[in-house]
């Protein structure tokens, strides 16, 4: 790890004044869990790195209005994991929340945070490879080691988005809240996470002086139903083979309206419109399930090595619609 500064500023004016400054090389530090990695491995090696976790206007709140749920920018995975309400009414968010990493990382790693962790592919995070992601001219993955990437070819890299929170937090259509030193604003996380591109080789649309606040979430309507499910290649604190997050808003027996979210299949998790088009208007069937699977992946071209996720989200898609539609 390189030598950096440290500092711990008193206001997010100051916070955001110090992300702005050292030519864009200063970072944000709040739970640490991805960053410090990052920097052992010489991946990032921030000029200074400005701590937010004892910001006044900053906080870890889960709050309730009535029309939704707002959560504050350092809320803990613990705390989402083990919220009542979240459990209740945003329950794919809780189920994310509970298999992402370890008991300690979750009492250490922040919602916002989260959303901002880089992928874990190792041609990236290898600090004797310079990939695209990372500044170069070529992803290796695409012809190389290639097993745990994408399916969808939304980006010149193929590296996938580690972020349990992310799927989840895209099925129930949430916003994130930012400041900036251009001011404050909302955006869908639809729009907040996107491909890195050649002039953006990032997985969000945070400038460098930004910070998230908050992230919130419309109220569930009428009976809607969620959840989260998750594939890895070991029984617990994996990252995804391959995720899926479901919601569905059920009008007695039928379907009324549905969201669909892959995981672990491009650099940003992917929402299947198609497929959810099917779905409203519709009785709930493993028939229709398996229809519906299918159109999900009817785009995906997979690489060399990783063709097995297609049918083991056909599987999870069918799994997940299906308990999304059971009463509880």
């Amino acid at each position: 790890m390189r030598s950096f500064d440290y500092i711990r500023p008193e206001s997010i004016s100051e916070a955001i004044a110090a992300l702005g400054s050292a030519d864009g090389s200063s970072r944000a530090l709040a739970g640490g869990t991805d960053l410090l990695t990052l920097m052992k491995g010489e991946v990032s090696s921030p000029a200074r790195l400005v701590d937010i976790k004892r910001l006044p206007e900053l906080d870890d709140a889960i709050d309730d209005s009535g029309d939704g749920l707002r959560i504050g920018a350092l809320a803990t995975l613990a705390q989402l994991e083990d919220d009542l309400h979240i459990q209740g009414s945003y329950t794919a968010l809780a189920e994310a929340a509970a298999v992402a990493a370890t008991p300690q990382l979750r009492n250490m790693a922040t919602i916002g945070g989260n959303l901002l962790q880089r992928p874990r592919c190792w041609y990236f995070r290898s600090e004797h490879v310079r990939c695209w992601l990372n500044g170069g001219d070529e992803c290796f993955a695409r012809e190389g080691e290639n097993q745990y990437h994408a399916l969808f070819d939304v980006s010149p890299c193929v590296a996938v988005h580690p972020s349990d929170l992310a799927t989840a937090l895209t099925v129930l259509d949430a916003s994130v809240t930012v400041r900036g030193g251009q001011g404050g604003r909302t955006v869908s996380l639809d729009e907040f996470l996107a491909p890195p591109e050649e002039g953006r080789r990032t997985e969000t649309t945070l400038g460098p002086d930004e910070l998230i606040v908050a992230v919130t979430l419309p109220g569930p309507s009428g009976d809607t139903r969620s959840t989260y499910l998750k594939a890895m290649d070991r029984k617990v604190w994996a990252f995804a083979l391959a995720s899926v997050g479901a919601s569905v808003t059920m009008d007695g027996a039928s379907i009324a309206s549905a969201r669909l979210v892959l995981g672990g299949v491009a650099t940003v998790p992917v929402r299947a419109e198609v497929a959810e088009a099917m779905l409203a208007g519709t009785n709930p069937s493993p028939e229709l399930f398996e229809r519906v699977a299918d159109t999900a992946l009817a785009e995906a071209t997979p690489l060399a090595k990783n063709g097995y996720k297609v049918p083991l989200l056909k599987q999870l898609i069918a799994r997940a619609l299906s308990t999304a539609t059971t009463p509880s």
